[in-house]
């Protein structure tokens, strides 16, 4: 691994380019350096390398090494990123802030990316939701994770249901007025999502008819 032990501005300058090497482990190594021995001066290449790695762990091993750093530092670099173009800036910006876990952020994460057109970035959104809301504002963050029932693939909906349950006894009234939605794939979601309120151990799963009712309504949409 490339050195980061040196003078200010190298020290930035070597471990952005660590960060750029093309071997994944040359790069998991110079975050967790990052990590170990942090630096104000690190911060602002953690984070702009957080929008562009392609690995997952070097991606999580960054986050760690934010979290090693002085929130006064990091968290005003992430709450910049919550409104960068790119996804990815996004959704590793929440996941960072999941991980700090401050609940004076929570006015700070804009609403709208619970409902953000990118799968990841949503998912992210809502697992870092429930780690930030404050007691007195659990309610209405369940009447705004409920609105995403039927979304995405089974990856994101199962996402949305391990959010929703965290949030516990707020989400059953909404859960139960889900499960009478004209729209089969909500249905089908909220009884799934009901399923593993009651059992949070078992697997998520949309039972075989409802997927069939999910699967002839969009037959019956497409013929329309």
């Amino acid at each position: 691994m490339v050195p980061i032990s040196t003078p200010h501005n190298d020290h930035n300058t070597r471990l952005r380019t660590a960060l750029s090497a093309p071997n994944s482990s040359i790069r998991l190594r110079a975050a967790l350096a990052a990590g170990t021995t942090p630096d104000p001066g690190f911060v602002g290449v953690l984070v702009e390398r957080c929008a562009i790695e392609p690995d997952f762990f070097v991606r999580d091993m960054l986050t760690w090494a934010l979290t090693r750093h002085p929130a006064e530092l990091t968290v005003p670099a992430l709450l910049t990123e919550l409104h960068s173009d790119t996804a990815q800036a996004r959704s590793q910006s929440l996941h960072t802030l999941s991980k700090i876990a401050d609940r004076n952020l929570w006015r700070s994460i804009p609403r709208s990316l619970l409902h953000d057109a990118d799968d990841d970035v949503a998912r992210a959104a809502w697992r870092t939701a429930v780690v930030l809301v404050p007691p007195d504002e659990v309610n209405d963050l369940a009447g705004e994770l409920i609105t995403e029932l039927g979304r995405g693939d089974r990856d994101v909906k199962r996402s949305l249901s391990r959010a929703l349950i965290a949030l516990s006894d707020a989400i059953s009234p909404y859960l139960r007025t889900a499960t009478t939605s004209t729209d089969p794939a909500v249905r089908a979601h909220a009884r799934a999502t009901e399923r593993l309120l009651a059992d949070p151990e078992s697997e998520f799963a949309i039972t075989a008819d409802d997927a069939k009712r999910i699967v002839n309504a969009g037959n019956a949409m497409q013929d329309e």
